[in-house]
């Protein structure tokens, strides 16, 4: 299976005793999420099944990949590791899935599967990392097949 974490891009700060979900993606997110929506959209194969935070700045960065995404709850700020593994399927998922979603829960996924300290591995914003799983003597591991920055994506 490969799993495809895609972190929002750069969103506005929520206003005081604002709606989190709410935030928009800045004009600066939108230049970030359009240049790696279209490495992704060029790289990723057609059935993958793209999911998504119901955030705004989620949706809007889901929505520079140009590909149908469903909206889902278990995405959203905070809801930790365990959902975002369980709404993916992972590691039993027949075709490849990419996450739209939040620090920490992006960077704490990462850490969990790859063996890692957790808060040891923070994902950037806008930024990618595309694991895949495999079995190897028995074992299921996690490996790293790319990770990818707005910054390493200039057009």
């Amino acid at each position: 299976m490969n799993l495809i974490l895609w972190r929002h891009a750069e969103a506005e700060d929520a206003p005081e005793g604002g709606d989190d979900l709410a935030r928009s993606l800045t004009p600066r997110g939108e230049r970030e999420a359009a240049r790696v929506g279209a490495w992704l959209d060029r790289t990723l194969p057609e059935v993958t099944r793209v999911l998504c935070s119901p955030a705004r700045r989620c949706e809007q960065t889901a929505l520079a990949l140009g590909r149908k995404f469903k909206l889902m709850p278990e995405l959203a700020p905070d809801m930790g590791v365990e959902a975002l593994l369980k709404a993916a399927r992972w590691p039993d998922a027949r075709q490849p899935v990419l996450i739209v979603g939040h620090q920490p829960t992006l960077g704490q996924t990462v850490a969990l599967l790859l063996g890692m300290a957790e808060g040891t591995c923070p994902v950037r914003k806008g930024g990618v990392w595309w694991l895949r799983a495999r079995e190897r003597h028995g074992q299921l591991q996690a490996v790293v097949v790319t990770v990818q920055s707005p910054e390493l994506l200039a057009i």
